[in-house]
């Protein structure tokens, strides 16, 4: 399977709101322009204007940072319906996490822009304030957030010429998904927790997912990162998913070496058991193989009748080899995380 490479900027939507088939792809840049998906039409009896597609929008913003004594990520999030966003610091020497969650019902106290890097993302909520704020080439981001007795202010910044993975996945003319994974990110800057600052040094990882989309009701979903050096010092990004794509002829897998992108058009294998999840994982296909050696499975789960989700996102070390087909590249120690999630949303 070849998946087709986007090379010029497109718009994800036609402008009737269906999916512009010329955007199907995937690219090393974020190409795709997704201010379509929060557009809106009026309400025929309210005469209000509500988002195309009500209910079936999807917007977030999810980073995740991990250092050598910490791991830290936070989420702002759209579903049309709700604004769902968290905050979420891990000590990883005692095991113990702070964090703070919003489920906010209908969305508000929340902005996110049409486009990657199309200005500053926030949310507030009780207990909890977030604000990414990206450089005007978008090239760096400034990650703030703040809950009770914690916080980070964290600078992430994208080395030049270093790809990301951006793909548009369709399962139909009204329900698509333009998604970009970025990993193998150099971070720096500051966590505080109870008044106790600690440094995010040289060696810390971040990893984006940025998302803009009309999703199904019921949807399943793996996904795998994994940030580290190779033993020539060149770094190395893991990027693997899997079911959510089925049967779309687009796959959101790929290897970053040294910044450039290996797109694998091919799925991957995943094999794991969710009722041992701190066995380790292997992830296989492409030319990568992968075992996933977990540390702490972060837990979690939610059931609102009608908005309902469980997930297990499991934090730890990737090892193995990859096949460019011109160099066989041996990875060890990479951190990361590989996860299973059931939302129905």
């Amino acid at each position: 399977m070849t998946e087709r490479e986007l090379l010029e900027p497109v718009s994800l939507t036609l402008p009737d709101g269906h999916l512009n088939p010329a955007a199907i792809g995937f690219a090393r840049t974020p190409l795709v322009d997704t201010a379509g998906v929060a557009a809106r039409r009026t309400a025929r009896r309210a005469l209000a204007p509500v988002p195309v597609a009500f209910g079936r929008n999807k917007r977030w913003e999810y980073w995740n940072v991990i250092t050598p004594t910490h791991i830290v990520a936070l989420t702002i999030s759209s579903l049309d319906y709700a604004a769902v966003h968290e905050v979420w610091i891990f000590d990883r020497a005692s095991g113990r996490s702070r964090g703070a969650n919003a489920t906010v019902i209908p969305a508000r106290g929340m902005h996110l822009p049409g486009s990657l890097g199309g200005g500053v993302a926030t949310a507030r909520a009780k207990d909890l304030s977030i604000t990414v704020t990206p450089s005007d080439d978008a090239q760096r981001w400034r990650l703030q957030a703040q809950i009770p007795g914690a916080g980070f202010d964290i600078s992430v910044t994208r080395p030049a010429g270093h790809d990301l993975l951006a793909v548009v996945v369709p399962w139909s003319h009204r329900l698509f998904q333009y998604t970009v994974k970025d990993v193998a990110l150099p971070a720096s800057g500051t966590i505080t927790v109870d008044g106790a600052e600690v440094d995010v040094p040289e060696g810390s990882w971040a990893v984006l997912d940025h998302g803009r989309g009309r999703w199904p009701y019921d949807v399943a979903w793996n996904w795998g990162a994994g940030s580290g050096l190779l033993a020539d010092r060149r770094s190395i990004g893991i990027q693997v998913g899997g079911r959510w794509t089925d049967g779309t002829g687009s796959t959101e897998n790929g290897v970053v070496v040294g910044g450039r992108l290996h797109k694998i058009s091919a799925p991957v294998t995943w094999s794991y058991d969710l009722a041992a999840p701190l066995e380790p994982w292997r992830i296989v296909g492409g030319g990568l193989d992968a075992t996933f050696a977990p540390f702490h499975d972060k837990r979690s789960a939610t059931d609102l009748r009608v908005l309902s989700s469980r997930t297990d996102q499991c934090f730890g070390e990737w090892s193995g080899t990859f096949d460019t087909g011109s160099e066989l590249i041996a990875f060890d120690g990479a951190v990361g995380f590989a996860e299973d999630v059931h939302n129905r949303w």
